[in-house]
């Protein structure tokens, strides 16, 4: 169902079962999959692939140029997954060719209002980001992050797996998969255990996940010992793989 007062490209290319709400606008080189419902005063412009079964809602801006004074009308891209909900007022922009040229974000993501998610960023999936949290360019975001309201995330940075922030946190550096972070920079407060719970950790990974918090910032040890030690422990504790392969690439620094 489209309604009478939507724009639609007759290029772009629509799935099976979808609706577009009233004054919304579809451009040329936007791809949308089945059981899609974009509301009213929607955008989705560029060059921009929707996956099936998302919900957008009213004054969402989809797909346009990124704010980034390089960028000089290439034919960058965004594309969403499957399954997600996009609350009112987010924006999501194209990548640069200075990067990977795209923006991508993964299925099953919750984002709410004014929701910010600047060129070339990587979010994974099952994520949720609150009320106006915002990633500037090219950080990239793993699987199950929590962002609290009004996050904001400086450009490179990396938020590991299993994150979660606290409201208004600034986030200058990288922070390493299951540690919970807060402040302003943020600041690593202990892991995410009751987030590894809901999501089926037992008792002896979520033990292992807080030994190796111990490890890097509470032993004393470099972030060099710190890295070696996780990582040989991670021969044991399937669960620390993941950690010792995100202190692994080097970045921006860990929170610390």
């Amino acid at each position: 169902m489209i309604h009478p007062t939507a724009i639609v490209h007759p290029a772009a290319r629509l799935g099976a079962n979808l609706s577009v709400g009233a004054y919304s606008l579809v451009g040329e080189h936007v791809e949308i999959g089945d059981d899609c419902e974009i509301g009213p005063h929607a955008v989705i412009t560029g060059h921009t692939r929707i996956g099936k079964g998302n919900r957008v809602f009213q004054f969402v801006s989809l797909g346009d140029a990124p704010q980034d004074k390089k960028y000089a009308g290439e034919p960058t891209r965004l594309e969403i997954g499957d399954y997600n909900t996009i609350r009112e007022f987010c924006t999501f922009n194209t990548g640069t060719v200075q990067d990977r040229g795209v923006t991508r974000i993964g299925s099953h993501n919750w984002i709410m209002a004014y929701v910010h998610i600047a060129h070339d960023c990587q979010v994974g999936d099952h994520v949720i980001f609150a009320n106006n949290a915002s990633l500037a360019g090219h950080v990239t975001v793993q699987d199950h992050v929590i962002l609290g309201g009004f996050t904001g995330v400086h450009q490179f940075c990396r938020v590991g797996a299993h994150v979660i922030t606290g409201i208004a946190s600034v986030v200058r550096q990288d922070i390493p998969p299951y540690v919970t972070a807060s402040g302003n920079p943020a600041e690593p407060y202990g892991i995410n255990s009751e987030g590894l719970r809901r999501r089926g950790f037992d008792a002896q990974a979520i033990a292992a996940v807080k030994r190796a918090y111990k490890t890097l910032y509470k032993s004393g040890l470099t972030l060099a010992e710190a890295q070696a030690a996780i990582a040989a422990e991670a021969g044991q504790q399937p669960e620390l793989q993941a950690l010792a392969d995100f202190l692994a690439v080097s970045g921006r620094g860990i929170v610390r």
